[in-house]
C-alpha cells in the first residue's frame, strides 16, 4: 500500500470515497455527516489530504490540519469494503508521524456522538475523550492523544 499527498486530479476519487465512507451514517444522524459536504478541492489544494492506495485503488484517506499546538485529524475515511483491515489505524499512525515531523506534541479529532463505533475504536487506540460541542445539527465528541515520540 502506498500513502501519498493528494493532488488536484485526485479530488473526484477522494470525494467519492468520503461519500461512500459516511453514507451509512445518514439514516442514523438524520443529516449528512459534515465531511460529506466539505470543500474537498480546497482541502487537497491546501495540502491537507493524504491518500492510502492499494494497487492504484483508493482505500482510505486522512485530512490533517495543523494548529499551533496540535495536529487535527479532520477526517478519516476508509472504503467500506475494507473496514476491519487496519487501514484506519494505519492512517492514524501516519497522522502521528506527521505531527512528530512538524514538532507538534498532540493529535486531536472529533466524531459525532452517535458514531459509537468510532468512539470505541478511538478509545481502544489510546485516545482520550476531551469534552463535547454542538455545531449546527452535529453533537461532537472531542478526543486527544499525545504523539508517540
Amino acid at each position: 500500500m502506498d500513502l501519498r499527498l493528494a493532488q488536484p486530479d485526485d479530488v473526484p476519487a477522494f470525494h467519492d470515497l468520503v461519500q461512500r465512507a459516511y453514507a451509512h451514517y445518514v439514516p442514523r444522524l438524520g443529516v449528512r455527516p459534515a465531511p460529506m459536504d466539505e470543500d474537498h478541492a480546497a482541502q487537497v489544494a491546501a495540502g491537507q489530504v493524504w491518500l492510502l492506495e492499494d494497487g492504484g485503488a483508493l482505500a482510505g484517506a486522512v485530512v490533517l490540519v495543523a494548529a499551533e499546538d496540535h495536529l487535527l485529524v479532520d477526517n478519516l475515511a476508509v472504503d467500506p469494503a475494507r473496514h476491519g483491515a487496519g487501514l484506519g489505524r494505519r492512517l492514524l499512525d501516519h497522522a502521528d508521524a506527521e505531527a512528530r515531523r512538524r514538532g507538534l506534541p498532540e493529535l486531536r479529532l472529533y466524531t459525532n456522538e452517535l458514531m459509537t463505533e468510532n468512539r470505541a475504536i478511538y478509545a481502544h487506540l489510546g485516545w482520550t475523550e476531551d469534552g463535547s460541542s454542538a455545531v449546527g445539527p452535529f453533537r461532537r465528541v472531542h478526543f486527544r492523544r499525545a504523539t508517540s515520540g
